[in-house]
C-alpha cells in the first residue's frame, strides 16, 4: 500500500509519521485492501480543516479529520475500480491542534488520538460510516480492534 503523509508545515515528527503509516497498514490488512492502492493523508491546523469542513460539509467550525474517497461518485454510489492496477482510495485530512486538544481532553496520549483518527478516516475511505447505531458499532469495533493490535488501546 502507498501511503503518502503531507506536512508542509512540519507538525509531525517521525515517530507520528510512523504511527499513521503503521495504522493504515494494520487497516488495508484488516480489510484485505490491494497492495497496489494509494491513499494521501494530510496533516493541518484547526484554521485549515476549518476552511474545508465550510467548503466540502458546508459546516464553518473546526473538525478533527475529514475524509474524501475517490472510491464513489458524487452522490456516494460506490465506483468499480477492480480493472485498474492501481486504486487511489482518497484522502485523509487532519487536524493536529484537534489531536492535540481531543487527547487531553479524553486522557489518552497524543499517539492514540492520532492513531484514532487516521484509522477512523482511513475506514471512511473504505466505504465505513457511523449514521445509524448499527453502522458505528460496526466502525468503531473495527477502529478498536486495529488500536489493540496496535498498542494503543483505551
Amino acid at each position: 500500500m502507498k501511503i503518502e503523509i503531507i506536512d508542509e508545515n512540519q507538525r509531525l515528527n517521525n515517530h507520528s509519521m510512523q504511527i499513521i503509516q503503521d495504522v493504515i497498514e494494520l487497516g488495508a490488512n484488516y480489510l484485505n485492501v490491494s497492495d497496489e492502492a494509494e491513499v494521501d493523508v494530510t496533516i493541518v491546523d484547526n484554521n485549515e480543516i476549518r476552511e474545508l469542513n465550510a467548503i466540502y460539509r458546508q459546516i464553518d467550525r473546526a473538525t478533527d479529520v475529514l475524509s474524501f474517497s475517490m472510491m464513489e461518485d458524487v452522490i456516494g454510489n460506490p465506483i468499480d475500480f477492480s480493472h485498474l492496477p492501481i486504486v487511489h482510495l482518497g484522502d485523509i485530512v487532519i487536524s493536529n491542534d484537534k489531536v492535540i486538544e481531543q487527547a487531553q481532553d479524553y486522557g489518552h496520549s497524543y499517539e492514540r488520538e492520532l492513531a484514532f483518527l487516521t484509522i477512523h478516516g482511513f475506514l471512511h475511505l473504505n466505504g465505513f460510516d457511523h449514521m445509524t447505531e448499527q453502522e458505528e458499532a460496526e466502525m468503531f469495533g473495527i477502529q478498536e480492534k486495529i488500536l489493540e493490535q496496535y498498542g494503543l488501546a483505551r
